[in-house]
């Protein structure tokens, strides 16, 4: 419907209006109201009407009712029930009016196109306020639900709403287009009500508009930066830190020309050197870490359409990369890269991936090439027709650093024509960079490294030769060394650090740590920060030590031979000494075993490492379960004096205790870890502490020591307390001295020595625990020849009859007639011990 229009001139000074009102009809298709009532059709209508006021107060004028001329005299008359502003116009000294649209109306966009837009301080939305001419009139229209501003560098869509929302609400604006996926939008409204803890407004760095206490406010980036930053208010209405996800213009141009260059449109032997040259310039732009992820993400793209592609760099467009990758690794990791690893836990990976493509893509006539930055050294050799006998490549790092491809490696690679270059890049302070990923075999501990990568790479007719032996010595590492290689596909692509055909082996010439993989990719070397240092002392005490604890165990042996029929005429007696017999049998194949396994060749391949490893295992915990067979058999006696059980039946009991659990928990251990890598310790054949296996022995033997001091406490208390319907108090107190001897012997050999052997495992810093836990541990062999055999008094008396010929006397009591049997009928006397 064309509006109908007037004008009434009361002052220079103008004001547009539109009109929503109600007319009467007395014909017509609309809807019609009873007539006897004298109503007629209610319609709405737009009417343009200027308005111009002399007074002031000239919004009272539009309260009074207003009446409108009809625009013939055959149309009825209008009378206006409700009254909009959609324009309010300004006119200057040249009788131009610069006419702004109030909120909720727009001019339309046929006006928009034909009229400038005002050039005011006032900032509005677009085609929001436009210049008319003396001689023009207009009005803006109402908002429909959607409507979009077209701008010279952007699309601006905007959601009219007619009413106010009442309560915080969300919007949701999807964004579709043929052949791609919807894009969702969500924009959140807060509202905020009389009396609500606010945060005012700020200006200090950019616009903040009021935000409601709890809500985060956002704004665009100031400058030429491209993002946004966020604010939060408080719940007390004070503003908290700004966060800026700002990214340079200039960075984000560059990554876009490199995603069209990945997308096919350019020409990457021009404009890849073109890019890497600005990137180099760009690189002082870095002040967040969304510039550091675009950068790094630029040289991602980089090298994947240089090796998709195949294209070639030249010196310059190389020294760009380095100086780069020189400057990015110097930054503070501190701030930057900590808050980068942050929002991206793999971007050094992708650094790393990135820089190790590009350094080989050298083309072969800029060959050889060298280039050493503080964070940085690369050297590529073009290797003639004629291999050497050995690529050889040193760099002056701290410590020296050192590489060599035997001969053999590059055998295969000898082809009439065929270029082949090795490229050798270092990489100071990016190994700090790395995910902390450890793959299967080097457990979930966190390891140190040494600073720097080694990443070599051999091109051969423009393929990566990626099969090969490599050497290399790191210098003098202190710790327990991993050679390890980062592998990308670990991890889901993430990245992480993997020793598959890896290992470690010493130098011949010099007492540095050389590793050798047999494939060629980024390599460095862990130091587990759990793992006991490789210390020469430590190694010679171990050795001096099992070796006389095993003279010690066969000397035992020797006694026992001697004087066996001498100590065991009692039953108590006899099955102390099967006890300790058995157990002197179980020690003595232990360390037989553990001081041989180190001969054995090491790994989870080896069938004899691992049987080494389950023995070692099986029998020193069956020397500990002896222990906890000796000990509950004297309990039984210091509690049960006239309950005495049948001598087989009491061996028997000891006999399942002693091998059968024993065996059980190895072969438990042995079918819950091996299948998961974690079984066997990282060069050697024993148990893999990081994995877990380690503590199945360590928990055990704990346990029995907590067992045999309960003994203890109770045979204390038993002696302190006596009581007459347990037998005669003098044997009784001899049995509860026999129980305490015993026990102070078990207790401080295995108690002191694998308290301090958790210890070990536990400490970090100290190498004191690790000392003495080799001593003790070694010398178990020597205390029970000494405390447990030679010190007992039945064993002096036979061993004097043995060799001294002499005869014991007829009635000695010793702390061993506790072991003698008392009968029913006894009175006080012990037999003659013949």
């Amino acid at each position: 419907m064309s509006p109908e229009k007037g004008r009434v001139q009361l002052s220079p000074e103008s004001s547009c209006a539109l009109f929503q009102g109600q007319r009467q009809a007395r014909g017509g298709s609309g809807p019609q109201l009873d007539p006897e009532n004298g109503a007629g059709e209610l319609v709405l209508i737009s009417v343009y009407i200027q308005l111009d006021f002399t007074d002031d107060p000239w919004l009272a004028a539009l309260s009074q009712p207003l009446t409108v001329l009809a625009a013939s005299a055959s149309s009825a008359p209008v009378t206006l029930t409700g009254l909009n502003l959609t324009t309010e116009c300004n006119v200057t000294h040249n009788g131009c009016s610069y006419c702004a649209c109030l909120s909720g109306y727009q001019w339309n966009s046929s006006v928009c196109s034909h009229h400038q837009p005002c050039q005011t301080s006032i900032k509005h939305r677009p085609c929001g306020c436009l210049v008319l001419n003396p001689t023009e009139v207009g009005y803006c229209q109402l908002l429909p639900p959607a409507s979009v501003f077209n701008t010279p560098d952007s699309q601006c869509f905007m959601l009219a709403v007619q009413h106010c929302p009442t309560a915080n609400t969300t919007y949701i604006c999807e964004l579709q287009s043929l052949g791609l996926s919807p894009l969702r939008v969500t924009v959140s409204v807060t509202i905020i009500q009389d009396g609500d803890t606010t945060c005012p407004e700020d200006s200090s760095t950019v616009a903040w508009n009021v935000t409601r206490a709890g809500h985060v406010a956002q704004a665009p980036c100031p400058g030429d930066r491209t993002g946004t930053v966020k604010r939060p208010c408080g719940p007390d209405g004070v503003w908290g830190p700004i966060h800026s996800n700002c990214t340079d213009t200039g960075l984000l141009a560059l990554l876009l020309r490199a995603q069209l260059l990945q997308a096919g449109q350019g020409w990457p032997e021009e404009e890849v050197s073109q890019i890497l040259a600005q990137l180099q310039e760009q690189v002082e732009a870095v002040t967040s870490p969304s510039d550091l992820l675009a950068l790094v993400g630029t040289m991602t793209v980089l090298a994947k359409v240089v090796a998709d592609t195949g294209t070639q760099l030249n010196c310059s467009a190389l020294e760009a990369v380095l100086k780069t990758t020189d400057k990015v690794l110097g930054m503070n990791s501190s701030s930057l890269w900590t808050l980068a690893l942050r929002q991206m836990p793999s971007v050094g990976s992708s650094l790393l991936l990135a820089v190790e493509t590009l350094a080989h893509s050298l083309c072969p006539q800029d060959q050889p090439f060298s280039f050493v930055l503080p964070n940085v050294q690369l050297q590529s050799q073009l290797l003639e027709p004629t291999f050497p006998a050995n690529y050889r490549v040193s760099f002056p790092t701290q410590p020296p650093l050192q590489a060599w491809i035997p001969r053999h490696s590059l055998a295969p690679l000898r082809h009439n024509g065929t270029n082949v270059s090795i490229t050798s890049l270092v990489l100071q302070e990016l190994d700090h960079l790395l995910p902390s990923n450890y793959g299967q075999g080097l457990g979930d501990s966190l390891y140190a490294t040494p600073g720097l990568v080694l990443a070599i790479s051999i091109m051969a007719g423009g393929q990566v030769f990626k099969e090969g032996e490599v050497i290399m010595d790191f210098g003098d590492i202190d710790g327990s060394p991993h050679c390890v290689f980062w592998d990308h596909d670990l991890f889901q692509g993430k990245g992480g650090w993997s020793d598959a055909g890896c290992q470690v082996q010493a130098a011949s010439a010099s007492p540095t740590t050389q590793c050798i993989c047999r494939h060629l990719t980024a390599f460095s070397i862990l130091m587990s920060g759990h793992t006991v240092p490789n210390n020469p002392t430590l190694e010679l005490l171990s050795q001096m030590g099992l070796g006389a604890s095993i003279l010690a165990l066969l000397l035992c042996l020797g006694v026992y031979r001697l004087v066996w029929r001498f100590v065991v005429r009692n039953k108590v007696a006899y099955l102390r000494h099967s006890a300790l017999l058995n157990m002197v049998l179980c020690l003595l194949a232990a360390n037989a075993c553990f001081l041989g396994a180190p001969l054995l060749p090491a790994g989870p391949h080896s069938p004899l490492c691992l049987a080494a490893a389950f023995l070692c295992h099986f029998l020193y915990l069956a020397t500990f379960f002896w222990m906890l067979a000796q000990a509950l058999m004297l309990a039984h006696q210091l509690l049960f004096v006239f309950h005495q059980l049948s001598k087989l039946r009491v061996l028997s009991l000891m006999v399942l205790l002693g091998y059968l659990c024993p065996m059980g928990l190895a072969g438990i251990t042995l079918g819950l870890y091996l299948p998961r890598g974690q079984y066997l310790s990282k060069g050697a054949c024993w148990l893999d502490k990081k994995g877990g296996a380690l503590y199945t022995f360590v928990g055990p033997v704990l346990a029995i020591v907590g067992v045999n001091g309960l003994v203890l406490t109770m045979a204390v208390l038993k002696l302190l307390r006596p009581s007459l319907s347990e037998g005669p108090q003098v044997e009784k107190r001899q049995a509860l001295l026999g129980v305490i001897k015993a026990l102070l012997i078990l207790t401080p050999i295995s108690g002191l020595t694998w308290g301090l052997g958790l210890a070990t495992l536990l400490e970090e810093v100290s190498i004191v625990p690790h000392y003495l836990f080799t001593v003790l541990n070694a010398s178990q062999g020597v205390f029970i020849l000494l405390f447990g055999c030679l010190m007992d008094k039945k064993v002096q008396e036979a061993l004097r009859k043995r060799f001294c010929c002499s005869h014991p006397p007829r009635s000695t009591i010793s702390l061993a007639t506790s072991e003698t049997c008392i009968s029913a009928n006894s009175k006080g006397r012990s037999k003659d011990a013949r």
